[in-house]
């Protein structure tokens, strides 16, 4: 199979399902940049992460494939004509959801406090994580820019809301674990 198939050389793309679609569209957008979070995510896999994380982190970017493909895919063709669903994948479902609570409710009872604003920084691989957590926001903005437009399923805007407190919890903890300084954001006054 080439990876290059010419189809797309005058700006359109298909959708899963068949459906040509500029490549500006918001939904190509959208699934583009959780394309993008998740080669960020393998980014912070390759970082100094213990094992636990780097197989979290290998789910994460598992459960990014499914939300892609679910937002690549045509609504009006998301039902095949014998009533089965077009796509034959696990679905982002509470399930996964709940795993990323747990692994910040974990990640939490090692932390200080919260009681400030943090400044993002203070080691490279915390500040991989933090613009990962950028890319999430976007991708999150991006998919319920979509969702207003054309409905999508509700648990991809949580898993990537979701995901993206865990990636600023990551961060902390990586700090915490590489024992970088972490610079509280306190306004100043003039």
């Amino acid at each position: 199979m080439k990876i290059y198939t010419k189809t797309g050389d005058e700006g359109t793309t298909a959708l899963f399902g068949g459906t040509r679609v500029p490549k500006h569209n918001l939904r190509i957008d959208s699934y583009g940049t959780v394309d993008e979070l998740n080669s960020w995510i393998g980014l912070i896999r390759d970082q100094p992460v213990n094992e636990h994380t780097k197989g979290v982190l290998i789910q994460i970017q598992d459960d990014l494939f499914t939300a892609g493909a679910i937002l690549a895919t045509d609504p009006e063709k998301l039902i095949l004509k014998n009533g089965k669903e077009r796509l034959n994948i696990p679905k982002i479902n509470d399930e996964k959801i709940e795993l990323l609570e747990k692994e910040m409710d974990a990640m939490d009872k090692e932390l200080p406090p919260m009681t400030h604003f943090i400044l993002p920084g203070g080691n490279q691989s915390v500040s991989f994580c933090h613009i990962t957590r950028t890319v999430c926001r976007r991708a999150e903005r991006l998919a319920a820019e979509l969702h207003a437009q054309s409905p999508i399923d509700v648990q991809v805007l949580k898993y990537l809301n979701r995901l993206s407190d865990y990636l600023f919890v990551l961060a902390r903890k990586l700090s915490q674990d590489l024992q970088a300084e972490e610079i509280k954001w306190i306004p100043k006054k003039y």
